[in-house]
């Protein structure tokens, strides 16, 4: 990377900086506000309501980040432009395809950052942050995640499940109820649990042991019910949403699907959108370029800025309607994910070559 190239990429990552804290302490004032509404449910009080925002705050920036690479880069570019230090580049031999180069460079660290904050830091963030509000506002609760899976007490049992499925479905549950005297009463596995109702679920391929006074009997069913206050709402908390878990744990429950013949467009779509999200940045680059180019005007500045806003948040909201159309009508996921991106990049390019003609 040259003198040149590093210069650009200090002003480019300071922009991209700005941008994220300011828009990061807007959505976490508005997660604020909304949590506010829940302050004083069991313990949930304002040290938990801030941990709470604290922890939302990675899923914010792997959302975030196309739309802040964008309109930060078109600020940083635009006011080098203003101090006619864009010109300066050129002027020193730099070409427009040397240009488009740098700002591909310069990309590259955001690209990997965005893709360890999506697979690594949000997912467990998210999943952390919706437990903790779970367990603060229910104090009655206790509910604990170890690497055996989960264990939760529920009246005079102990469930301990392996793995909660995004259906609300449950994997490798064991339910140890005891008696009065804290005596193990009966022991339950089941390859599989099912929400029917409230307090009520289905257990698969069951396998109980009942204890007495006489000693144990073991029985196979094929399935039973199972009373319990646990429902799927205080289970999920230990998931997130498809758009928020990770590109491993996406691939691995679309192949648990997909060998139960059920529908995995919504997941395909999250899936792919992992991997096409931070290939998206070196477009919001390329697209930022073209804005510099442009003679400044009085108030040219502040109109590329609003302008770049207004594009970030086009290509949020309309790559998430092209999502979600994709997985209702089961387009293609790569191509639902693509849409945004290729358009986006088609439109950088035209806007390039446009300047450059003029």
């Amino acid at each position: 990377m040259n003198l040149l190239t590093r210069y650009l990429a200090r002003e480019i990552y300071a922009g991209i900086a700005l941008v994220f804290a300011a828009l990061i302490l807007l959505f976490a004032f508005l997660d604020l506000i909304y949590e506010l509404n829940s302050l004083g449910q069991g313990n949930y009080g304002l040290g938990y309501v801030l941990l709470y925002v604290l922890l939302t705050v990675p899923g914010h920036i792997y959302e975030l980040f196309p739309v802040a690479v964008l309109i930060g880069s078109i600020l940083a570019l635009v006011q080098m432009a203003a101090h006619s230090e864009l010109t300066i580049y050129r002027c020193s031999g730099a070409s427009l395809g040397q240009m488009v180069r740098a700002l591909l460079v310069i990309s590259l660290p955001l690209v990997l950052l965005s893709f360890l904050c999506g697979e690594f830091v949000s997912p467990p963030s998210e999943r952390m942050a919706q437990s903790l509000r779970l367990k603060a506002s229910n104090a009655q609760l206790q509910l604990k995640e170890f690497r055996s899976g989960v264990w939760a007490k529920d009246e005079h049992s102990f469930v301990n499940v392996k793995n909660v499925l995004p259906d609300s479905s449950l994997l490798n549950v064991n339910i140890y109820e005891f008696d009065e005297d804290r005596h193990v009463r009966t022991m339950t596995v089941a390859k599989r649990a099912t929400f029917i109702r409230a307090g009520r679920w289905r257990l698969e391929q069951v396998a109980q042991t009942v204890f007495d006074g006489h000693g144990a009997t073991a029985r196979i069913l094929p399935e039973m019910e199972w009373q319990s206050s646990l429902g799927p709402g205080i289970l999920n908390v230990l998931l997130v949403v498809p758009e928020q878990m990770s590109a491993w744990s996406l691939r691995q429950y679309i192949n648990h699907l997909e060998d139960n013949h059920q529908k995995t467009a919504r997941y395909e779509v999250a899936f792919w959108n992992k991997l096409a999200y931070p290939l998206s940045l070196p477009v919001m680059l390329l697209l930022a370029l073209p804005f510099a180019a442009v003679q400044n005007r009085s108030g040219g500045v502040s109109g590329k800025i609003f302008a770049g806003i207004v594009l970030g948040l086009t290509f949020h909201f309309v790559g998430k309607l092209f999502g979600n159309l994709g997985a209702i009508n089961d387009w293609p996921a790569l191509l639902s994910v693509a849409v945004m991106p290729i358009l986006f990049l088609v439109l950088g390019s035209t806007m390039l070559w446009w300047t450059e003609r003029r």
